[in-house]
Formats: C-alpha cells, structure tokens, sequence
C-alpha cells in the first residue's frame, strides 16, 4: 500500500537511492512544487473546480498536529485521481463559506446531493452555498449517536457498581472483615459482566456466540434499563433496513414518542437531534447515500500521512496529496 500511495519510493528503491534522499530531491528538483500555483494560500485552502459533480461528499480530517481541515470530494470518482474539490483549514462555517464560495456559483448550483455528518457547521455552509442540493445526514454518523446512547446506560451503571464496591470494601475493612466479590452465575463480577458486555451491545442477537447469549441474559435481567435502550437501539437501527421515505418518517415518529415514553435521557438527545435533522436525515432514503465515499478517503489520506511518517511540512503534505487525489 505504501508504493500505491508514495510513488516515490518506488522510483528511490529501483534508481538504488535512500528514500529520504529521493523525496529530497522530488521536492527540490524533480517536481513543480517550487513554482506550484496553489502554494501560497495552501496552508489556508485548496480549490480543484474542475472536480465538481452533481453528488459531493464533506468532511473534516486531521492532517498534522491535530489541526483539523475540511474535505470536500466528488462521489462520482472511483479511482483517486479527480476526488478532491476543497481543503480547507478549519471547520468554521464563516471559513467555509468565504473559501467555497469562489468556485463557480455554476457549478455550485448544479450539485444534486451532498453527503455529510451531523456538524451545524457544515450543514449551514451547505445549506448556503449549494442552493439546489438535497443534504444528506450520514447513516453511519445517525446510527453511531443511538449506539453512544446505549452505551452511555452501560458505562453509567458500571460507575455506579465501581462506587458500590469501593463503598462495600471500605466498610468491610473498618469492621475488620473480609470482603468477598458478588459473581453471576456465569462468573462475571458486575463490574467485569458490564466492562465485557461493551461489544455484544454492538451486535444483533443472532451474530452472539453461545457465551455471549449467557452474558446478555445475564446482563438484562441484572440491569434491565439496560435492556430497554438495547432495545430502543435495535428499532433505530432497524429503521434504515426500509426503502420509503414516508415509511421511515413514521417508523422514526414512533421511535420518538417511545424514547419519551421510557424517559432515557440520553436517546431522548438522540430524538432531539432527529427532529433538529429530520428532512437531511430522512433524504438518505432517496437514493440510500452515504459518506462512505469521504470516509474511505480520509482513511487512504491517514494512511498516506502514516507512510510519510508524519508531516513535517504541511504545504509540501497538500502538495503531495493534491498530486495524488485532485
């Protein structure tokens, strides 16, 4: 992968030459990066208009030193070259705006759908510069939030058992006695049944293994609120195996008004989010798209940033990636 991505050493390995060196020399001499049209403003944003399509996808990255920048890429490329349509420092809205809006307004307004996550940032700069697109929250990043929720049930009651049997310890000590740990009938402790029951909270029931299936029912039956926002994790999840948009919009008023019902805080920040969300959320059902595309490619820009063993000179980084995805 690294030859895929870093061409470079390729050339340094059948010229005979040091990698380092043949980068060196790329940098200095072989390549246009000293006369490179872009390098002034590189650090600040990258613009490839020719790029544009119809279906765009944004995301954000962090390329160096945990500085963040937002992608916009083509979802209509499936190879790298011609992906990349902006990189920009930041993830401001105001930034946004500014640097995007000097590609051609024309082809801003012919944009069809643009993929993204659930950032208020991102939404308001799409919501601005794209007139005519369709924006489409990201099932992945919808999905994820309900999970986080479920979760959060999980970890707040191993908390609360932590407490407990420091609690319980402490007065076993004072009164000189021993204390001996509660175990369930499969051997867990509760600390260790709700630090181990993180991953099969992840799963559908029918993919546990045989010891799985005893841990959940262990686990539900000591800690059924638990089992409620599995449970309400499962329905949401559920919701994007349908193919109708009208269908799903009442599948997910359903959802909501069961969330209010079972009185979690936490999904009912989730319902929140999809009532503030409701018509991006639900336009994944026009066409089933997803961010995938600019996740794959943040993934391939990590890996690239991973060969190069880090970045040490961020404009030379944009350089290179511009080379290798615009």
């Amino acid at each position: 992968m690294e030859n895929r991505l870093d061409p470079i050493s390729v050339v340094a390995h059948y010229c005979g030459m040091e990698v380092d060196t043949a980068r060196r020399h790329y940098k200095k001499k072989w390549s246009d990066y000293q006369g490179w049209e872009q390098k002034a403003h590189a650090e600040d944003y990258l613009l490839f208009p020719e790029n544009m399509s119809h279906a765009i996808a944004i995301d954000e990255v962090s390329l160096t030193r945990g500085e963040l920048y937002t992608i916009v890429s083509s979802r209509t490329r499936s190879g790298r070259k011609g992906k990349l349509i902006a990189v920009v420092a930041g993830t401001k809205a105001e930034d946004l705006i500014t640097i995007l809006s000097k590609l051609p307004k024309a082809q801003r307004d012919a944009v069809e759908e643009v993929t993204l996550d659930m950032s208020p940032s991102m939404r308001k700069a799409c919501e601005s510069l794209f007139l005519y697109a369709k924006l489409v929250t990201d099932r992945f990043h919808v999905v994820r939030l309900s999970g986080e929720a479920m979760q959060k049930a999980r970890i707040d009651q191993r908390w609360k058992e932590i407490d407990k049997e420091n609690k319980s310890i402490l007065r076993a000590r004072k009164a000189g006695k021993g204390y001996r740990v509660k175990t369930f009938s499969n051997g867990d402790t509760p600390k260790q049944l709700l630090a181990r029951s993180r991953y099969i909270l992840y799963k559908l029931p029918h993919q546990w293994t045989q010891h799985q299936v005893v841990r959940a029912a262990t686990l539900f039956q000591a800690y059924p609120e638990i089992e409620k926002a599995y449970k309400l994790h499962l329905e949401f999840r559920t919701i994007y195996e349908g193919t109708d948009r009208t269908g799903a919009g009442k599948e997910l008023i359903k959802w909501i008004h069961k969330v209010q019902e079972s009185g979690n805080e936490y999904f009912q920040s989730v319902a929140d989010s999809m009532i503030n969300h409701w018509d991006n959320i639900l336009n994944f059902f026009n066409n089933k798209s997803t961010n995938a595309h600019a996740e794959s490619l943040n993934a391939q820009i990590k890996l690239f940033r991973a060969n190069l063993r880090g970045v040490t000179d961020t404009k030379y980084f944009l350089y290179r990636l511009q080379k290798i995805f615009a």
